[in-house]
């Protein structure tokens, strides 16, 4: 069971990939937005963002992760209950540096980390070919399958060497010993 919601956690993570998806909507004009995931069975985004509350970023919970339903005039959505717990939503920690371990409740063993900068932004960082790399995007190639259990080929991860600017991009097979702690 924890497996199909891995699955459908990463069915929705098509999301790296979608820049190099034609005719994938790429989301827009946020400045709270970390990254975005999107899967191939349709172009709905989920889209991660910064939460403040009061101006400040929350503690407790710093990332809101919710819908563009772009199928449906791209409206924004909440995430459901069930793709909160089980497939879209985090878990946060904060670390003892004061930055943040942030994981997808569909694959607890890739761990991302959400710093602040020297400039005073935080960035979602997360291992892309070996090193940590600002994350922006997350596509998942889905061949088939079920809702509770797609059949992933692959997710790739799209984002930025914060050392160069250059883009960076890296395609991974989904490890079953990383979907649950």
């Amino acid at each position: 069971m924890t497996r199909s919601f891995f699955l459908l956690l990463l069915s929705c993570l098509s999301f790296l990939y979608a820049a190099a998806q034609e005719g994938f909507p790429v989301p827009a004009g946020n400045a709270q937005q970390l990254f975005y995931l999107q899967r191939t069975s349709n172009t709905n985004t989920i889209v991660y963002e910064l939460n403040y509350k009061n101006g400040t970023l929350d503690k407790r919970n710093p990332v809101h992760p919710f819908w563009i339903r772009y199928t449906e005039q791209s409206q924004r959505a909440e995430l459901s209950w069930i793709q909160r717990t089980f497939a879209y939503g985090v878990r946060i920690k904060l670390m003892e540096d004061s930055s943040y371990r942030v994981r997808l409740v569909s694959y607890a063993g890739y761990s991302m980390y959400l710093k602040k900068g020297a400039d005073g932004k935080y960035r979602l960082h997360a291992p892309i070919n070996g090193q940590l790399m600002i994350l922006n995007r997350v596509f998942v190639k889905i061949t088939g399958g079920s809702m509770w259990s797609p059949d992933i080929e692959y997710f790739e991860l799209s984002g930025t060497d914060p050392a160069t600017g250059k883009p960076v991009s890296e395609r991974r097979k989904v490890l079953a010993s990383e979907i649950k702690e």
